[in-house]
């Protein structure tokens, strides 16, 4: 597949958020296998702003790292060859099967939970720039397809 990249750094906020509204909040989003994907406006802020600081989890930079990759959430969720595993729960501190991690482009990641009979809701989406987290995700159950 292609994976398109844009040049956010060219753009404004406001453009930026305009591509998720259009690409991903008006749009039905299926992944490969069929499983319908539902995207909000307010996941904008999530999944394109990093934490200054990642223990206290500020979500106050803008990514352009993040951004120029837009497009590749819904390019990972059709990639039939991507590798598919089951996303953690920090919180529960243990493997969720209704999570799924799409791993795409060797270190590239789409999280979705599914709550319903193909039906999924986005989480986020980010490059995995820590080998050792790579090395975790990689060491996760396989996602059932």
């Amino acid at each position: 597949m292609a994976y398109k990249k844009i040049k956010p750094y060219e753009m404004t906020e406001e453009a930026l958020r305009e591509i998720w509204r259009v690409e991903y909040c008006e749009t039905d989003i299926q992944t490969f296998d069929g499983i319908l994907v539902q995207f909000y406006s307010n996941m904008f802020d999530h999944c394109f702003y990093e934490s200054a600081n990642r223990f206290k989890k500020d979500k106050s930079i803008l990514s352009y790292n993040r951004l120029e990759k837009i497009y590749w959430i819904k390019e990972a969720l059709r990639d039939p060859d991507a590798v598919l595993k089951v996303g953690w729960d920090a919180q529960s501190k243990s493997y969720n099967n209704s999570r799924r991690v799409t791993l795409v482009k060797g270190n590239y990641i789409v999280v979705i939970i599914i709550f319903g009979s193909k039906k999924a809701r986005f989480i986020t989406a980010y490059e995995v720039d820590d080998e050792q987290n790579l090395g975790k995700i990689l060491e996760s159950p396989d996602f059932g397809k």
